[in-house]
């Protein structure tokens, strides 16, 4: 579907040429406040805005919306949206904004932004907005309400916020494409679909593409995507995508990504049960944001060079599939035993990251990956889980998560756990090995830090917050594209 547009207007609201209009209500400890245009509103329209709020006992809380028929037949708006916007801080206006396209149910709408007057604000409202109007569908017929096609802002001044609508629009196209990578049913998708599917879009977005096929890894020594795909009639692909901004600085920091992309994972031999197996179409959740996040560079003015490497295979118990006991040989080298198939995304990230590691020489090493269920248990649906042993960079994509609204809680790398991945016949063993060490997600990471060298080197484990059982707030039902929004906005901010 594609993105709605966003018009930006000096104009007063009430003269919009809409049939839905919508302004803000803030939360104040002397009631709910209404926005500086009700007045207009009420007149223009026949309307009492105050007394339908007190009706309906609103508080101003983010994300309440309080609907007012207009009464006049002849009048071309026909309903008025009085919508929550908390406190006003970013978090409350992306929610308020998110409200506010699934409660209008319209293809245009006009809405104020005299709600702030910070141009971050005016940017979490709008992404909240168009993250909110995402749909995704493999339905013979078209839903009842038309999707949203055009949103007018009317603002006093529409020059100061020009740049953070437009930061706003190339954020959610990432994060819809992002989702669509990630919703698209596991008989449509596999390695093969997703690498066309990044070399269309890179291609068109100023990024070059080389993709990997299995002959040009086995070459190559890839042996942990070779294994993980082995099972599958749809062979591995890695996807290597390249950003070199125009006028960047020599002095820049080289930034790799590296994603996982497991498009449909039933566990291999080590089968899962089939409730778990259900959701698994979004495995590849990672790998699609990073796909995402590199075709959106360009156009956010991304001033770094950046490389995605997206490691995509399908895991299935066929007949040539891994085997537990299994002995593989990653990229440069190293050795690994396959104790249980299911921890399969660490194999192909493994690889990835050697390759980061021996033949890009990045300054900075991140990998996002929907990598353990131990991770969601561990901090639920929320929040991805934060592996580095960098505190600057800690520090930073803390902070672009925060401002982002997709957070990262940092988690420790427990030095005393990685005995536990020790192998009698291999340099290390796929999972921990001593049954006393649970921490399952720590494990992960520090399985993969054996890959990355002496790199500046983050792991990301999403495998609550990627995928989400219901619309709630900004983050839609399915894939939610996590990791998009944070990694797009730290990005913004290196030189």
């Amino acid at each position: 579907m594609p993105l709605p547009q966003v018009h930006l207007s000096a104009e007063a609201l009430a003269t919009a040429d809409a049939e839905v209009l919508a302004t803000w209500v803030r939360r104040a400890d002397g009631g709910p406040v209404l926005g500086g245009g009700a007045a207009a509103l009420d007149e223009t329209f026949g309307v009492t805005l105050s007394a339908a709020l007190d009706r309906a006992a609103a508080k101003g809380e983010p994300g309440e919306v309080v609907e007012v028929p207009v009464p006049d037949p002849s009048a071309a708006v026909r309903r008025i949206l009085l919508v929550g916007i908390g406190d006003g801080g970013p978090t409350a206006l992306r929610r308020a904004g998110a409200a506010l396209a699934r409660r209008a149910k319209t293809p245009r709408f006009a809405t104020d932004t005299a709600l702030t007057s910070d141009a971050g604000g005016v940017r979490a409202h709008v992404e909240g907005i168009l993250l909110g109007s995402y749909r995704f569908s493999r339905r013979s017929k078209a839903p009842e309400d038309p999707p949203l096609a055009r949103v007018d802002l009317h603002m006093a001044s529409t020059r100061p916020f020009e740049q953070a609508v437009a930061n706003a629009s190339t954020t959610a196209a990432a994060v819809h494409l992002s989702r669509d990578l990630a919703n698209t049913p596991p008989n449509e998708k596999d390695p093969v679909w997703l690498a066309r599917q990044a070399t269309m879009r890179a291609r068109r977005n100023g990024v070059e593409v080389r993709v990997r096929d299995e002959r040009d890894l086995a070459d190559e020594g890839w042996g942990g995507v070779l294994g993980v795909g082995s099972g599958s009639a749809r062979p591995p692909r890695v996807i290597e995508l390249r950003y070199r901004p125009s006028g960047g600085s020599t002095r820049s920091p080289h930034v790799v990504l590296v994603g996982k992309g497991i498009t449909f994972d039933s566990g291999g031999l080590s089968l899962k049960p089939r409730d778990a197996m259900v959701p698994m179409k979004t495995d590849m959740a990672a790998g699609g944001a990073v796909i995402a996040v590199m075709c959106a560079l360009q156009a956010a003015g991304v001033q770094v060079p950046v490389t995605g490497l997206v490691a995509a295979a399908e895991n299935m118990p066929g007949a040539s599939a891994l085997r537990p006991g299994d002995v593989i040989r990653h990229y440069g080298g190293r050795t690994v035993e396959v104790f249980n198939t299911d921890a399969e995304g660490r194999l192909v990230l493994a690889d990835a990251l050697a390759y980061a590691d021996e033949q890009l020489a990045p300054d900075i090493l991140v990998d996002l990956a929907t990598l353990t269920g131990a991770a969601s248990m561990g901090l639920g649906r929320r929040h991805g889980a934060l592996y580095t042993d960098d505190d600057e960079l800690a520090e930073q994509l803390t902070a672009a998560g925060q401002a982002s609204g997709e957070r990262l809680w940092r988690m420790p790398l427990v030095e005393d756990y990685r005995p536990a991945l020790d192998s009698s016949v291999a340099d290390l063993a796929n999972i921990s090995r001593d049954p006393k060490v649970q921490g399952g997600s720590i494990v992960a990471a520090l399985f993969l830090r054996e890959f990355v060298g002496a790199r500046r080197w983050a792991h990301l484990d999403i495998a609550g917050p990627a995928r989400a059982e219901r619309d709630e707030h900004e983050v839609s039902k399915g894939g939610t594209g996590f990791g998009t929004r944070l990694l797009l906005r730290w990005l913004e901010g290196l030189r």
